[in-house]
């Protein structure tokens, strides 16, 4: 039995809790007053990043006629995004917008198992400013798109829907405000955060709870054995969290 394990035998077992999400900056950095130093979470953020495209890059560089290999798992990560997301809920006039949406679930798929990579033990998208700027950035393109297509006709539209009595445009204009530009990408990242956060405090108590009483010289080691065996089911159980969140992420953009 370590020393360490000694220590919190006497003080009794102390779960993770929200100081799991704080990392002081490795390099410190402001502008403007805007802290934009370099901590733990950013790097994994660049890291995420640096192999999305390192995936695109090596999976499609040598294209082939018959696919194998790297390619032929990015071209069903593609084909999985245009068929079963652009296709089912935009349509055919959605293909353009493949690239984005293949892109955005290949990041966030990713971002969310580095969740359980034993090295980075932490999901990035845990921290609220990942999920805030990718469902601003798919506001931004909905916003957009709908500029480009109608004109300024599109914010009149969404505003004032047209065939309703002016005297309900009082009640009806700020609650489709609310609800079209605020709610929309607000409820799109929490329901991100909010997933990948519990996911992860719950792996973190389990094995630390496992650590605990296996540590322990009385009866609590048998329990032990018991949340760690728990605890690999949850893993396995977050691996399909991850992939599902990724999912949900993308079609809710999409639609």
């Amino acid at each position: 039995m370590t020393p360490s394990l000694l220590v919190a035998a006497r003080e009794g077992f102390k779960p993770p809790g929200i100081g799991e999400f704080e990392w002081p900056n490795l390099f410190d950095l402001k502008l403007f007053g805007v802290d934009l130093g370099i901590n733990r979470v950013v790097l994994q953020m660049f890291l995420v990043a640096g192999l999305v495209i390192l995936l695109f890059w090596l999976g499609f560089r040598r294209r082939e006629l018959v696919p194998h290999g790297l390619q032929n798992v990015m071209e069903s990560v593609v084909d999985f995004v245009r068929d079963q997301i652009v296709l089912e809920v935009i349509g055919r006039e959605g293909l353009r917008y493949v690239p984005y949406l293949t892109t955005l679930f290949l990041f966030v798929l990713l971002a969310n198992l580095s969740g359980i990579v034993p090295v980075l033990s932490f999901p990035v998208t845990a921290r609220m400013a990942l999920p805030a700027v990718m469902a601003l950035t798919s506001t931004a393109l909905f916003i957009g798109v709908g500029l480009r297509q109608q004109g300024l006709a599109y914010l009149r539209n969404a505003l004032f829907p047209p065939g309703v009595p002016v005297f309900l445009y009082v009640l009806l204009t700020p609650i489709e405000l609310v609800s079209t530009f605020v709610i929309r990408p607000v409820t799109l990242a929490v329901r991100l955060l909010a997933n990948m956060i519990a996911g992860h405090l719950i792996l973190g108590v389990f094995f630390a709870a496992t650590a605990y009483l296996l540590g322990s010289l009385s009866f609590s080691a048998l329990f032990g054995v018991g949340a760690l065996v728990f605890a690999v089911a949850l893993v396995a159980f977050e691996l399909f969290v991850a992939g599902l969140q990724a999912y949900v992420f993308t079609i809710l953009s999409a639609v």
